[in-house]
Formats: structure tokens, sequence, C-alpha cells
């Protein structure tokens, strides 16, 4: 024990000392159970000891995760993985980039910022080019951010328009078994569309923007036909559109229009083994000037921890299955 090795490291403040270690230690427990490090407090100080590798990446996550703290910003378990997953791929300079910028707020104040380096990539990828397709699975704020970038496009008059829409694809259950009207029947298809308006700009504004238009919220099939100017357009769960439902969205842009499409090529619930027009159109459109490609992964995953967990078992099996499946099979 006496040969292993050891760093200090000193802590400017109580407030962040306190902030740094969490509640019952909970923050540095998992830091040392990721790493494999003694690491204990005395006074101000903190010191590490173990494999020198590991103690070296461990004083790192700590300095960093000191750093987002001073500057006013929280941590958690999901970001503290993160900060280590990126300083153990040699990126530990780029942990001081999570949550710095500041994309939207909502009507209840709270900043929207991006969580992880996939999220600021797309951030940066719907800035730049008219249309971006981004893929990803659940979790990883695909549908809330460009629904937080629409709401700013609006609010700064970049657009006049913002109109959501979802292809209306039954997951086990058929519309025609559900009770009501057409618009009561795809409503359960929309309802995550508008759970994420209403979180940006509150019920009350999302109804009077309805009401004037400014907002609209449809399926899939009511595009057909139209030209779509001055809007900022977001299809969610484009893996579930058709190649034909695909070309035709992409052919309603209009003039200073700017679209978004969201999916999960890992689930595809289109019937009769129908390929997916999303899959389709990233072969197609790839290398096509303004058009953006953001491709997010479990490590982008920003709900809950077992979300992440989830996610990644499921790509490490799809995986295994691959290599598993005979060629040609």
């Amino acid at each position: 024990m006496e040969n292993q090795y050891k760093e200090v490291m000193t802590v400017a403040s109580v407030d962040l000392f306190m902030a740094l270690f969490g509640v019952r230690d909970e923050n540095v427990d998992l830091i040392r159970r990721e790493l494999g490090v003694e690491i204990f407090a005395r006074g101000n100080e903190i010191t590490m000891s173990g494999d020198e590798e590991k103690v070296r990446l461990a004083h790192l996550v700590l300095d960093r995760l000191l750093g987002i703290l001073a500057r006013g910003e929280s941590i958690d378990r999901t970001r503290i993985r993160y900060a280590i997953e990126l300083a153990s791929e040699g990126n530990a300079d780029r942990i001081d980039e999570i949550m710095r910028d500041v994309i939207a707020i909502t009507y209840r104040g709270k900043q929207v910022k991006c969580k992880t380096l996939g999220q600021r990539n797309y951030v940066d990828a719907i800035k730049n080019n008219t249309c971006v397709f981004a893929v990803g699975p659940a979790g990883t704020g695909k549908t809330y951010l460009a629904i937080a970038m629409a709401v700013v496009a609006l609010k700064n008059k970049d657009v006049e328009k913002i109109i959501l829409t979802r292809p209306a694809v039954e997951a086990g259950e058929k519309l025609g078994f559900l009770p009501g009207d057409l618009q009561q029947k795809v409503d359960p298809y929309l309802r995550p569309l508008y759970d994420a308006l209403g979180d940006m700009m509150g019920m009350e504004a999302y109804q009077r923007l309805f009401e004037r238009g400014a907002v609209e919220v449809a399926p899939l099939a009511y595009m057909r036909g139209r030209t779509l100017n001055d809007a900022f357009i977001i299809l969610d769960e484009a893996q579930n559109t058709t190649s034909e439902q695909m070309k035709m969205f992409l052919t309603r842009m209009g003039m200073n229009s700017k679209m978004i499409i969201t999916g999960d090529v890992t689930q595809i619930d289109l019937p009769g083994g129908k390929r997916s027009g999303l899959i389709e159109a990233l072969e197609v459109l790839k290398g096509v000037p303004d058009i953006g490609m953001a491709t997010l992964s479990h490590k982008d995953v920003v709900r809950h921890e077992l979300v992440q967990a989830i996610v990644k078992a499921y790509e490490k099996h799809d995986k295994q299955a691959e290599r598993r499946r005979p060629i040609g099979g």
C-alpha cells in the first residue's frame, strides 16, 4: 500500500468542496468506483491514491468538475460519468464545454444548455445548416433541443411560425381502436411535441400562438401539397416515415425556412418490413451542401442514468447479434 501513487489538490472554498463531494459524498464515491482510486478529504485538501494513471485521471476530472461548479453550474451522476468518459478518451479539456452556452430560456426562467458534446455539435449543425438530420437513441434531447431552437427563432422573428409533425405510425395499437374524432386519434402521437412546447413557452402562450397560426402541430399526412415558407419545421420520429413520405416532406420546404428531422433508427415501427425513409435519406443526402447530419449515442443520453445504461446494453446486444449473423443471411 505504501507504494501507491498519491496526489493532493486544494479546494478554494467550503461551498465548492461540499458541492463537489455531494450529499453523503455520493459524487466522489462514484469517481472512486468508476476509476478504482482512493479519495480522502482533510480540511480543504483532497488526497487521491492508487494506480498512477487512474489517480492522474481522477485529479483531472475533479479539477474540471470544480471549474464547472465555480461558474455556478451543478453536477450530477450523469455529468460526472460523462466527464470521466471524456477524460479517459483524452478529451479532458472539452469537459469545460459542457453546459457552457445558453441555447434558450424557458418561460419559467430555466436555462436550456447542451449537456454533452454530441448535443453541442447538434445545435451547431442547426445554426449552420438549413436542413439537419439528428439520429440517436431515446433521451438524447433530439426533439427538445430542436424545439428550443425553434422557439428562439420565433421570438427573434427569424421565422413566422413553428411547424411540428410526426408520422402517425401505430406501435402496437391501431388508430381505429382509439376513441374520438381524427384529431383526438392522432393527439397521442403528438403529445411529446405538445409537452416540449408547453415546457418551453407555457401552455397559455402556446394556445395563443396556436390560435394565431404561429404554432402548428399535426400528423405528417397534413403536410402533403403545402409549401412551407418562413417556418421552423421539425419532423419527429422520422424513422417511421416511408421513402415516399420523407421525399414529400423534404420537398415542402419554402423560402426562409429551416427543417430539422429527428429519429432513432433502432426503433422502426413500419409494418411489413418496409424500409425507413430516414435511413434512405441519410444515404441519399450525405454530402449535400447546407444539409447537416448529427449523430448522438448513449453518451448523449440526458434522462435518468438508467436510460443510458439501457441504451448502451441494447447497442452492445445489437453489435453481438450482427457479428453472429451468417454472411449472406
